[in-house]
């Protein structure tokens, strides 16, 4: 069992209009120049591949691609744009679900390691990880930092987005390291809003060292973004690379 909450058909089926920008060729180009050149000559796998936003484009570029998915309705959706034969998902959990063979690669990105609500079942991801990759193989991880220097004495909210259709904040829980991120969502032109939240577990980057530590792993680059740029103390999110030693 994941303490990871189960996406649902109606969520899935709205999943990738809601998420165009992340779909577009400015966010998608860099993402995939980065884990195909991980990747090499080598096989990738997508923990929480989701309805194929990064995977199915991946797999295009001539990367052989499998991916674990918790949701059969993100998978459902997924498999409309690409048949099995050529990319093969298996629905289990990230923490604990294994798949034949080994990879040069293994990725999770979008913050969806917060999916996983323990650091018990965080720690099992990398192992798992670890499990699947080939000796010298790599495991990418693209997170955001948590936001907790916007949070002044007494506040327990950080909003994220602010514009005509949506409105985004995150509340915390920083005793239990809980993070709910909650959307108003204007689906029409009526005025009505569409109420929906989410749980997760923030993780610091040091602390996803120690637990790559325990998993065998090494640190081999962070930067603050798919382009590259270093990471700082004023970097958003981060990209994390660890290497199992040959």
């Amino acid at each position: 069992m994941t303490s990871s909450e189960l996406w649902t058909r109606a969520t899935a089926d709205r999943y990738d209009a809601e998420e165009s920008e992340m779909s577009s060729a400015a966010v998608l180009g860099p993402t995939l120049d980065f884990l195909a050149e991980l990747a090499g000559d080598g096989r990738a796998l997508e923990f929480a591949i989701g309805t194929g936003r990064v995977g199915v484009p991946l797999r295009e570029r001539g990367v052989p691609v499998a991916g674990i998915e918790l949701s059969e309705h993100m998978a459902a959706v997924l498999r409309f744009k690409i048949d099995e034969d050529t990319l093969p998902v298996t629905l289990g959990d990230m923490a604990t679900t294994v798949v034949p063979g080994k990879f040069t690669l293994v990725y999770l990105v979008y913050n969806t390691i917060t999916n996983l609500l323990t650091q018990d079942e965080q720690v099992e991801c990398f192992r798992n990880a670890a499990r699947h990759l080939t000796p010298g193989g790599r495991f990418v991880i693209e997170l955001g930092v948590p936001p907790l220097r916007f949070l002044p004495p007494g506040q327990v909210a950080v909003p994220f987005d602010v514009s005509e259709r949506h409105l985004g904040f995150d509340t915390f829980d920083l005793v239990e390291q809980i993070l709910v991120s909650h959307h108003l969502t204007r689906d029409g032109d009526d005025g009505r809003y569409r109420r929906g939240h989410s749980r997760h577990r923030y993780a610091w980057p040091a602390e996803l060292d120690l637990m790559a530590r325990i998993a065998g792993l090494e640190l081999e680059q962070r930067v603050a973004d798919w382009d590259g740029a270093p990471f700082t103390q004023d970097s958003a999110k981060h990209i994390s690379v660890w290497r199992k030693p040959a």
